[in-house]
């Protein structure tokens, strides 16, 4: 019930001023111009929307920072943070409500780009089992980055090194799934290294979901990882109102 109503807050909060409004058309912008001129989705002549999943981590790269840096920094800078702390809610409740109105946010924004979903269904014939999997693992890969800005956000009042912080820790996990990372360190370390670094990193267990392979061992990574964070998340938050 407590996570419902600090979503709701969360929600009023974004859809009462044009930060929702900005988002999702800046969002949709950019995905339009990565699928489109950077991806060449036209070009290409083939009915699947790979050149619309694949931009999504360097998408979100900037995006879910962006989102996720206001959450706590901003509770902390407006001196809303002790209010917040004084109602009968939990700090479980209160990062996971925060959470989900964040995450609500990128799905709604992810939602809103069906239009070319069904522009390659008139166009060709795509398997689009394939392409709801390439939805659910980028829906869940924005809610990890998400995951990583919204521990960042509630250990500091300045939204800008949230920012700043956030894309550098978001870049991080992505690169250390990157195959030319991977290649450039492979003669360097041990074998049993790079499978971890492989492990952790977001693009092997993306790329999987994304190519239709909904794996229960990708599902329970990005679960895992955006448990992990939250729980940090909540440690720092709960360790400024103590």
């Amino acid at each position: 019930m407590n996570i419902a109503a600090i979503y709701r807050r969360e929600m009023r909060s974004y859809f009462s001023t044009p930060l929702a409004y900005v988002f999702i058309v800046i969002f949709l912008m950019l995905a339009g111009i990565f699928t489109f001129y950077l991806g060449g989705f036209f070009a290409r002549a083939q009915a699947d929307l790979e050149p619309f999943f694949t931009w999504h981590p360097w998408l979100y790269l900037f995006l879910a920072p962006a989102l996720g840096m206001r959450l706590w920094a901003e509770e902390r800078k407006t001196g809303t943070f002790e209010l917040l702390m004084t109602l009968p809610v939990s700090m479980g409740d209160a990062v996971l409500g925060k959470f989900l109105a964040a995450w609500s946010m990128m799905a709604i924004s992810l939602a809103l780009t069906f239009p070319i979903w069904i522009t390659v269904n008139v166009l060709g014939n795509p398997d689009n089992g394939v392409i709801v999997a390439g939805y659910l693992g980028s829906l869940l890969m924005s809610g990890a980055y998400l995951a990583v800005s919204a521990c960042v956000s509630s250990a500091t009042r300045n939204q800008v090194i949230a920012f700043v912080v956030s894309v550098v820790l978001c870049f991080t996990f992505l690169l250390l799934g990157f195959p030319l990372i991977l290649d450039l360190f492979k003669p360097l370390l041990p074998g049993a290294v790079i499978s971890f670094m492989s492990t952790v990193g977001f693009l092997q267990h993306f790329d999987s979901i994304v190519r239709g392979v909904v794996d229960i061992r990708d599902l329970l990574y990005f679960t895992t990882f955006i448990g992990l964070w939250l729980y940090a998340g909540a440690w720092a938050v709960d360790h400024h109102r103590s």
